[in-house]
């Protein structure tokens, strides 16, 4: 994830010192970390949302093939055209990915992000496809790419996962909208932001969507806020859906992109706020 710098940051900084995901297999205290949060059905929502991101990972494995093949096949038409769409699953699972080490940069990190000689994953690839640059190596970063998001999987069943947590990702979720989506600086060289800017907002929905019954129990008023934020911000982004994809970034006016920025803000604070009521102790 990229640092925070919407007005919620101290908020979230507050709160990530209640709660973690951590690569490891669930602890002995997670039951009681889980009692003192009092979230109704605690158990239930991270088993759910465990399920949930097992399958997009699942779809991002086997996406990744076949995005991979169409390097491997020197198809470069088919694999721009597969690159921004093969994506989503990952960028709707992104902070899963942020708590398991080195696997976010190795997958997802940005020209500058991480030192040259260790740089890999979708930008380098993406970098490789539209400017033709180390069009030579692309194949072996698709299948380092390949394997990273292998490992993904197969390390996402012991993940540590806690209500507050995943109200927290939803958080940052956001946040990778308002940090690099916004500014077409994640996809610099495909320009395919909105894919991203989509999956990362799904996401966030996905885990409202899961902690809204405890939210409206405890705060009718908020949670019918937060749903209303994302009803907007979904409807702002649906003026750049085009058939099964989106409009290339580079497309929208400044006025357009500054209309999405108002619909982000406009949901960062009820959703920081959800985050502070379920990660509260009673």
């Amino acid at each position: 994830m990229r640092p925070f710098v919407r007005s919620f940051v101290s908020l979230v900084l507050a709160l990530a010192g209640l709660v973690a995901l951590s690569g490891c297999a669930p602890k002995s205290g997670s039951q009681n970390a889980s009692q003192k949060t009092g979230t109704e059905g605690s158990s239930d929502i991270t088993t759910a949302y465990r399920a949930w991101a097992i399958a997009e990972c699942n779809d991002l494995v086997g996406s990744t093939r076949v995005f991979v093949d169409a390097l491997a096949a020197g198809d470069i038409a088919r694999a721009k055209t597969l690159y921004p769409t093969t994506r989503m699953p990952y960028e709707r699972i992104e902070p899963i990915a942020e708590a398991l080490g080195s696997l976010d940069p190795d997958i997802d990190g940005r020209d500058g992000d991480v030192p040259a000689d260790q740089w890999r994953g979708f930008h380098r690839i993406e970098r490789a496809l539209w400017t033709g640059q180390e069009r030579a190596s692309i194949n072996d970063y698709g299948k380092r790419l390949l394997e990273d998001v292998t490992l993904l999987r197969a390390k996402l069943d012991g993940v540590e996962i806690t209500v507050p947590a995943l109200a927290l990702g939803a958080v940052e979720l956001l946040n990778e909208v308002a940090t690099s989506k916004i500014t077409g600086e994640e996809e610099r060289y495909s320009h395919t932001d909105l894919y991203d800017f989509a999956a990362n907002v799904e996401g966030a929905r996905k885990i409202f969507d899961m902690l809204e019954p405890t939210v409206r129990r405890r705060d009718a008023e908020l949670a019918t806020r937060t749903t209303e934020s994302f009803q907007k911000l979904d409807t702002e982004l649906g003026k750049y859906r085009r058939g099964s994809g989106y409009a290339l970034y580079t497309e929208l006016s400044s006025t357009e992109t500054r209309a999405l920025a108002q619909a982000v803000d406009a949901l960062a604070d009820p959703l920081a706020k959800v985050a502070a009521l379920v990660g509260a102790t009673k």
